[in-house]
């Protein structure tokens, strides 16, 4: 399976015109995106109307320049495009696990209880965990000298070793980056994107 994933596209044009030449050129089986389509809203409508135009399924979660409810709201409107914040979604084997917004939440206690509430769904699975902001002290969540990321989202990876990737952005300054937990592949795509093969 080939996903292509992108984040922080914040409605700009060169991003959004080498995202449709990934996806011409690499034909991938599913778009992702880790959030923030927008500037504050600004462009969303415009930003998400491109992604949906490339025909091919889009997994999509908000950002924190990103309001929850008009991009969920926004996403209805394309048959190809599921807005997974909160939400569980298998794609061929894969078990994706969305949520969305914060930023610089160092515990979060709401995505803790969103995994509770899908714990005994997805114990067997093999899990992509999709989330705004990146787990805490890896390569994706250090700038300026310190690490900003998510326990909860570290603590969640390391409790489900079948979790084979977590893609997250809103850092900016490491886009690009990689980084493991244990078994499980750490990327940040940035806002030109990453293929990945799984």
């Amino acid at each position: 399976m080939k996903i292509f994933a992108f984040t922080d596209v914040h409605g700009n044009t060169k991003a959004l015109k080498k995202i449709e030449a990934t996806v011409k050129k690499q034909k991938p089986d599913l778009l992702v995106c880790c959030g923030d389509i927008s500037i504050f809203d600004h462009y969303a409508e415009r930003t998400l109307k491109k992604l949906a135009s490339l025909h091919k399924p889009l997994f999509l979660i908000h950002g924190n320049h990103d309001s929850e409810t008009k991009i969920e709201k926004l996403c209805k409107q394309y048959k190809n495009v599921s807005f997974i914040h909160k939400k569980i979604k298998m794609f061929g084997n894969l078990l994706f696990v969305g949520y969305g917004g914060g930023g610089f939440m160092r515990i979060d206690k709401e995505f803790e209880k969103f995994a509770r509430k899908i714990e005994h769904k997805i114990k067997t699975e093999n899990i992509i965990l999709l989330t705004h902001g990146p787990p805490y002290k890896t390569r994706l969540d250090y700038i300026y000298g310190e690490h900003v990321g998510c326990v909860s989202f570290k603590k969640f990876i390391i409790s489900h070793p079948k979790t084979i990737l977590a893609l997250s952005g809103h850092i900016h300054e490491t886009a690009g980056a990689q980084d493991k937990i244990k078994k499980t592949m750490l990327l940040n795509p940035g806002q030109y994107g990453r293929v990945i093969e799984i």
